[in-house]
């Protein structure tokens, strides 16, 4: 079964046709500035091509999608009737998804009221739904949550110490994210360390510019360091992470700044960005070290310190750890900083392999033998996660 899973953004929208048969991707890309000027990527093992197309609304970039991937020249398919289903990554499920579902107006709506969640990203899903059924009619959709692998944590992870009348009236609570990567890792982990996820405590570790790290227990979570948004859990590229929540209350009252104001303060001007004065991405930020710039190595430290605090944390929330796992941007690409994180942790038997940890963005097992917990690098995959949730229901149409 071929399936085109996609990841829309307000102005973007990101894409993979999957062969499920081979699990490989035939071909992936995406499409920028929809609305502007509109720039189209693709690549398949025959083609990498960049260039404007006009695209302006979102069913717009989908048709030069269909386009590129039936095309005689750069395409990977013969006619649109090969794909057999679509995938869409959604951020959000709220309450209301615990698991993946195949796409119908009823599970539209649900999506829409779970917008308030996840404002930056739900409702440019749902753009992405509304334009797949506009352009491809009846081909079966699903939609996989990042929430709904952290569905299985306990009152005790998910409540917040807050009235509990806002839990009752607005589902006010934690959700995480990235639960679909976390689900993915978690799984490659047992498989790489020859194990069931049932045998195994792990500790997965997003890091990218976005950041979350995961407990999952036995193959399923009991904790997650994002929250009721993704703006909770550990300072990230733009966004501040945990603090003190009368630091909010207090700065906007003193510098007279509404609401969403704020929360756009949080979300885009602090973080590493923040702390650093240089940037969001880690590498400007360890060039800047380099060249000698103290806040930007202040803002490394905070990070390290908050991934090294959190996996410590969730080896006691399950009662012991067996391994850790490094994916995503950072995770993957950054040797050193998997040290500096992982070196606190020595008095837990954690041992790292200088040699193998000289890895970026392949799978391996990072840690010495001698290690009594297991440090991996996993690159995550979502996408192959959406398209094998996309396939198991659609099959079962």
């Amino acid at each position: 079964m071929k399936i085109l899973v996609i990841n829309a953004g307000s102005s973007s929208l990101k894409y993979q046709l999957i062969d499920m048969e081979t699990t490989t991707a035939l071909a992936k890309g995406n499409c920028d500035r929809i609305g502007l000027d509109g720039v189209f990527k693709h690549k398949t093992d025959r083609a990498d091509i960049k260039k404007e197309v006009p695209m302006k609304t979102h069913a717009d970039a989908i048709k030069t999608v269909i386009g590129a991937l039936t095309d005689p020249e750069i395409g990977c398919i013969s006619d649109l009737s090969e794909i057999k289903a679509i995938g869409h990554r959604i951020v959000s499920g709220g309450d209301i998804f615990n698991q993946s579902v195949l796409v119908t107006e009823e599970v539209i709506e649900g999506i829409d009221k779970c917008c308030e969640l996840a404002p930056l990203h739900n409702p440019a899903h749902l753009i992405g739904i509304r334009a797949c059924i506009e352009v491809m009619g009846d081909v079966p959709q699903v939609v996989v949550f990042d929430t709904a692998f952290h569905s299985t944590m306990p009152p005790k992870a998910y409540m917040y110490a807050l009235p509990y009348k806002y839990y009752e009236q607005y589902k006010v609570r934690r959700y995480g994210a990235h639960g679909t990567s976390h689900k993915y890792v978690s799984l490659r982990a047992a498989a790489m360390l020859g194990k069931r996820p049932e045998e195994l405590k792990i500790v997965t570790c997003h890091l990218g510019n976005g950041s979350s790290i995961s407990a999952v227990d036995r193959g399923v979570c009991i904790d997650t360091s994002m929250g009721f948004t993704p703006l909770a859990g550990l300072m990230m590229g733009t966004r501040c992470g945990d603090i003190d929540p009368a630091v909010v209350t207090y700065l906007m009252e003193k510098e007279n700044i509404p609401p969403k104001e704020f929360n756009r303060i949080m979300n885009k001007e602090s973080g590493i960005l923040a702390i650093s004065g240089v940037s969001s991405d880690f590498r400007d930020i360890d060039n800047a070290i380099e060249e000698g710039n103290p806040r930007a190595k202040i803002a490394l430290d905070m990070f390290e310190y908050q991934v090294t605090k959190f996996i410590g944390a969730y080896a006691a929330a399950m009662g012991g750890l067996d391994a850790i796992v490094f994916t995503a941007g950072v995770g993957e690409n950054n040797p050193d900083l998997r040290v500096r994180c992982c070196a606190p942790l020595k008095f837990m038997g954690v041992e790292m392999d200088e040699e193998k940890n000289r890895v970026r963005g392949e799978e391996r097992i990072v840690s010495s033998e001698n290690s009594k917990i297991k440090v991996l690098v996993v690159p995550t995959n979502e996408e192959l996660m959406i398209a094998a949730d996309t396939e198991a229901i659609v099959s079962a149409l």
